[in-house]
């Protein structure tokens, strides 16, 4: 990763892009974006995980660390693949909001559709029979393929004979239920084919990919269920402990995740085997990898399972440098956000990786805040916010005067340090010059959601952490959103701080 070039780019997960098929796709929209990113001189696309959405529709709790998302699946391309016709999925219900995924239009109607497509697919093309061969999807088929026999429901909530994993079992289901199991080892095929054509025309623009590694696995996954040494389970593979955030002034009762806990040493005595190969997987996806809650290597937060809030918890000596020692030179980003301790911090500078900035958390007033610029390094990565946050405008409209006050006082110092136009007139124009400043101070890299850059509020966040909410994850754009206008506007911006 080149940190002597300064770089500008736009988080826009997937499933954000417009499409007519009620999620964004890795089809003829996505292509359009890339052309978007190349006009505006943007050279990174972020896009958050490629995972299946399960519970809560996020991609941090996917059943599997391995299952790609098939929604994403384009139709127009089976269609061009003489998999569909266009009256197959041309008038499909996927929902009536253009600007939101309804998740439970997707399920009951995109699911049928790809079977179909599956149906007309050549079963001994030899690809694909390598790819069987060779086990690629082969987990997360197994374990799909037993959820659709249960109804969806959760493992722990399978009767005995299933819910406890043996090599026979898999064996069994894989062999009775050949259909199940091929259709979705074909979705992971169809997506590899579909995501890495994607892939290489973005890098062939000079675009990058950005994509992230959730740290923990939701106890509804195939690697809680098939690999449950690896976590800190009891005897009959319930979690003793899960994982959150403490209390603080936003949150009184934490955070409860719910996510099983690794068993580090476990791990470590495996020469953390797993998750070496998981990185690798990656960042076969992806150019350059952010891996989500980077702190909890360094310590993490545990709460005792069963408890209903996060407010009982303790903290937990992570494995620490062991575990990236031999991986100082690859392209990772570590989403170093949260309670910051010396750990932490000692494991930054010994990784050497590129933490996180947020101007959205960086106007209050403290003149040590890490996230302003002026306390930043080049060896950052800036965002105005992330998937987690509220846009900026939805941010500003939300201040009290004092607040606001604060806000522009602060942007305003920190946009004369580093020479970029301050404009506070109205609260387009202090979006527009928190997206300037982004771009204009020290970090090599800096990520704009699309969000900021549309002047988007409140409606349009991505997701709010902790909660359950049909808004969650649900953000789209508009075809129209992407004009030569906006392109040349970037352009312009990116040319002026040299990115």
């Amino acid at each position: 990763m080149d940190k002597t070039t300064r770089l500008a780019g736009i988080l826009l997960p997937i499933s954000s892009l417009p499409s007519p098929y009620g999620i964004g796709t890795l089809g003829k929209e996505a292509y359009d974006f890339v052309d978007f990113l190349e006009k505006s001189h943007e050279k990174l696309w972020q896009i958050l995980p490629l995972n299946l959405t399960s519970y809560g529709d996020s991609p941090y709790q996917s059943p599997s660390s391995n299952g790609l998302n098939y929604y994403f699946i384009d139709f127009r391309i089976l269609e061009e693949k003489g998999l569909l016709s266009r009256e197959e999925y041309i008038n499909a219900d996927f929902g009536d909001d253009p600007e939101h995924v309804d998740y439970g239009k997707l399920f009951e109607y995109r699911i049928p559709i790809l079977r179909t497509a599956f149906l007309r697919f050549d079963k001994t093309d030899p690809s694909f029979v390598k790819f069987v061969q060779e086990g690629e999807g082969r987990d997360f088929a197994f374990y799909m393929t037993l959820k659709v026999k249960n109804h969806y429901r959760p493992w722990y909530e399978w009767a005995d004979d299933e819910k406890n994993y043996t090599p026979e079992l898999e064996e069994k289901i894989i062999n009775d239920r050949q259909d199940d199991y091929l259709f979705y080892v074909w979705t992971q095929f169809e997506f590899y084919d579909e995501y890495f054509s994607l892939k290489n025309y973005a890098n062939s623009k000079g675009v990058s990919i950005i994509g992230d590694m959730p740290l923990y696995l939701a106890r509804d996954s195939v690697e809680a269920y098939k690999y449950f040494e690896m976590f800190l389970f009891d005897e009959n593979h319930n979690p003793t402990l899960v994982a959150g955030c403490p209390p603080d002034y936003f949150s009184p009762d934490g955070q409860l995740w719910g996510n099983p806990i690794y068993d580090w040493d476990y791990m470590e005595k495996t020469g953390f085997k797993w998750f070496n190969k998981r990185i690798e997987q990656n960042l076969k996806f992806f150019d350059i990898l952010r891996i989500d809650h980077f702190r909890g290597v360094s310590a993490y937060y545990t709460i005792p399972f069963g408890n209903k809030t996060a407010r009982e918890g303790k903290w937990v000596k992570g494995p620490g440098f062991s575990l990236f020692k031999d991986k100082t030179d690859l392209p990772i980003i570590a989403e170093d956000l949260g309670f910051m301790d010396e750990g932490v911090i000692k494991l930054l500078k010994e990784t050497g990786y590129p933490g996180m900035k947020v101007l959205e958390f960086a106007f209050d007033g403290d003149s040590l805040n890490s996230h302003k610029p002026s306390n930043s390094t080049a060896n950052c990565v800036c965002y105005t916010g992330t998937h987690d946050n509220m846009p900026i405008k939805g941010f500003l409209e939300e201040l009290n005067e004092n607040e606001l006050k604060l806000y522009c006082d602060d942007l305003k110092k920190q946009c004369e340090l580093f020479n970029v136009p301050y404009d506070g007139s109205n609260l387009y124009s202090l979006t527009r010059t928190t997206c300037l400043l982004c771009l204009g101070g020290p970090s090599f890299m800096s990520v704009l959601p699309i969000q900021d850059i549309l002047y988007h509020g409140k409606e349009s966040r991505l997701n709010e952490p902790s909660t359950l909410s049909d808004r969650n994850w649900t953000y789209r754009t508009k075809k129209s959103d992407f004009t030569d206008r906006l392109a040349d506007i970037l352009f312009k911006d990116n040319q002026r701080f040299g990115r």
